[in-house]
């Protein structure tokens, strides 16, 4: 028989959202009141406690750092999928055909370089498609210093997508060329070739918090993360990127998102894909 779940009185459900607010920035509108139950309930009986608040008490009191993670773990949400949004690819691949005939980047050892996150990047889906999409049509990057950089807020979705292991059903509605880019394991999964994971480096990281990221990057990748972040938030992200981007590089974000461009220092270019601009107006706050 399933437990029931615990009741979540209004002023619990408040500060909940306020803590989810303050430490993933994700704001909670009264629809998600539903979620935050089912999700949470779990937690709060495995803890032996018997209300919300005695949960919120224990997190503000007692909480290990891994127990306050999984508090964040249970309320994002994590909803991805092979070529989504497909026109970014796309125009990605463009884009990186046009670097790749002009000037380059240089490391260190003078290899031409070229920088990509995927920010939000849940179990892998996205980074992964960046790079198959990436060594399809140019295998000649195997010879840069090429790396794309993949993070998430949630410590278990990161996880899952290091391994790069997935289930063969996500094959579905992909084209023959798409698929045949996986290994087949033969267990009802697929699996990520060494190469191609080789090629993407999965840490964990909150928007909310400090960026350890140098940059600059010559993509980023932010797609239906904001949607979860109220406006002044969103601004603050955007502008952060914004600082971490080449000139001239783009931002890609989410179909129901957008962003106030030339304020922020961009350049609408097509559906949901913006480059940054040259310029002062294009360094903001890193």
């Amino acid at each position: 028989m399933a437990e029931a779940e615990v009741a979540l009185s209004d002023r619990e459900f408040d500060k909940i959202r306020d803590r989810i607010y303050r430490i993933a920035g994700i704001s909670l509108g009264d629809a998600k009141r539903t979620l935050v139950v089912s999700r949470l309930s779990k937690l709060v009986r495995t803890k032996g406690l018997n209300s919300f608040d005695a949960y919120v008490d224990f997190l503000d009191k007692e909480a290990t750092a891994d127990e306050k993670q999984t508090f964040v773990n249970a309320l994002t949400t994590n909803l991805t999928r092979f070529y989504r949004e497909g026109h970014h690819f796309d125009h990605l691949v463009d884009y990186v055909r046009r670097l790749i005939a002009g000037p380059h980047h240089k490391s260190a050892d003078g290899k031409a370089r070229l920088r990509i996150w995927s920010a939000g990047c849940s179990t892998g889906q996205e980074p992964y498609t960046i790079a198959m999409c990436l060594m399809q049509h140019f295998p000649q990057l195997r010879n840069w210093d090429f790396r794309i950089l993949a993070t998430d807020v949630d410590t278990n979705v990161v996880a899952t997508a290091a391994a790069g292991t997935y289930p063969q059903s996500d094959l579905e509605g992909l084209s023959k060329e798409q698929a045949k880019m996986f290994e087949i394991v033969g267990d009802g999964t697929i699996r990520v070739p060494a190469p191609l994971r080789k090629l993407v480096v999965f840490k964990p990281l909150n928007l909310m918090q400090d960026w350890p990221l140098k940059g600059p990057f010559d993509a980023i990748f932010c797609r239906n993360v904001t949607i979860y972040f109220d406006k002044p938030t969103q601004t603050r992200i955007f502008e952060r990127f914004a600082g971490l981007l080449e000139e001239g590089a783009f931002l890609y974000i989410g179909h129901s998102e957008n962003m106030r461009a030339e304020a922020l220092g961009f350049r609408l270019e097509g559906k949901t894909i913006y480059q940054r601009l040259a310029g002062e107006n294009g360094r903001a706050v890193a």
